[in-house]
């Protein structure tokens, strides 16, 4: 649990940490002038990105409610920081490396949509499940705030008041 709640803080300050990495990388390794134009586009799209995949995470429920990850998100998102560290040295493996961390980008984007998505169906099909059980045993429902809400047979008394004029009355 230590280690999915330290991962969870992470993933916020991967937002800024590694995105700086990339620009210290490349003035501690990089070589060639065209790679500050690439990285003028890079680190911010790397900032956005990597911000939009940790609220994407945090959004969940499960989560929000822990404050820890889960397994598989340590694991997918672990990898595309490793990949988006290891592209920061810019070496001779440096253009591989920035290929598979846009491709991890890529990956962990959609992993995090589906687990959001996932989850949020999961939620609903549980709570649909406990109201057609309460139907089912005619016990009454609840609202938000807790309180018993009345059913359409047991709304009470209904008083319908007509007013009835007669046709010379109208006319006149």
């Amino acid at each position: 649990m230590l280690i999915r709640r330290g991962f969870y803080r992470w993933q916020f300050a991967a937002a800024i940490v590694l995105p700086v990495w990339l620009l210290i990388g490349y003035a501690i390794f990089g070589s060639s002038g065209w790679g500050v134009v690439g990285l003028m586009f890079v680190t911010p799209i790397a900032f956005i990105t990597l911000g939009v995949v940790a609220l994407l995470v945090a959004a969940r429920p499960d989560v929000r409610r822990d404050r820890a990850v889960a397994w598989s998100d340590v694991a997918v998102l672990g990898a595309w920081h490793l990949l988006i560290v290891a592209a920061g040295f810019y070496g001779p493996t440096g253009i591989t490396f920035a290929i598979l961390a846009m491709v991890g980008a890529i990956a962990a984007f959609w992993y995090a949509v589906w687990r959001l998505l996932r989850d949020g169906a999961r939620r609903v099909r549980a709570t649909m499940d406990e109201y057609e059980r309460l139907v089912a045993e005619g016990a009454p429902a609840q609202g938000v705030d807790g309180r018993t809400t009345r059913s359409a047979e047991d709304a009470g008394e209904v008083i319908v008041i007509r007013e009835e004029r007669r046709w010379e009355e109208r006319r006149g």
